[in-house]
Order: C-alpha cells, then sequence, then structure tokens
C-alpha cells in the first residue's frame, strides 16, 4: 500500500478516494468486526464499524438497551409486533379498475 497510512489487515485507516474505489473490501473488513477509521486529507473525519459491534465495541443489542435505558427509544414488547393485516373490504369499482381506466 501507498505510505498515506491505509491499513487493511484488522481494520486502520483509509482515505476517502481509496475507500470510494475499493468500498467492498472495506466492507469485507469492518464486516468482520474491524473498526475503520476514514481520512480526508489525511484527517480522521468518519468511523466506520460493523452494526453488530458499533464503533463503541457493544453488539447492537446492548446499544439498543442503552438507548431504551435512557429513554430514547422503546423495545418493542413482543417478538411478532406487527399483525397481519385483513384487506378492508368497501363497496363500488375497485381502485385499480378505476386507474387503469384513467390510463386509457
Amino acid at each position: 500500500m501507498k505510505d498515506s497510512g491505509t491499513k487493511t489487515a484488522g481494520g486502520g485507516t483509509v482515505g476517502v478516494r481509496e475507500l470510494k474505489n475499493r468500498l467492498t473490501h472495506y466492507l469485507k473488513v469492518v464486516g468482520k468486526g474491524n473498526l475503520l477509521v476514514v481520512t480526508d486529507r489525511g484527517k480522521p473525519v468518519a468511523v466506520m464499524s460493523s452494526v453488530e459491534t458499533g464503533a463503541g465495541g457493544r453488539t447492537l443489542d446492548e446499544r439498543l438497551a442503552l438507548l431504551a435505558s435512557r429513554g430514547d427509544i422503546a423495545l418493542p414488547s413482543k417478538n411478532d409486533s406487527f399483525k397481519t393485516l385483513k384487506p378492508v373490504r368497501t363497496k363500488g369499482t375497485p381502485a385499480s379498475r378505476l386507474v387503469s381506466e384513467e390510463r386509457r
């Protein structure tokens, strides 16, 4: 690699241009749990981390629990919080037919 401070194994730092050109590679690096500091003209501007291990080294569940304990979010009370809704029956012409007629 160039002497730009770019490291690939184990995370490290990467410049914006290199990140753009090799995004898929760096997403794989981050996906393995490594942190990646993104620099712009040699100055750190961002930290990339996997969703599961976040920049603070906490898992997604730990971060959600922290946000919930601070009152920033409300966690779902059940795993099946989305119920299957039954279609609403209406009288008259179906909307799909009205749209088809309008397009003619």
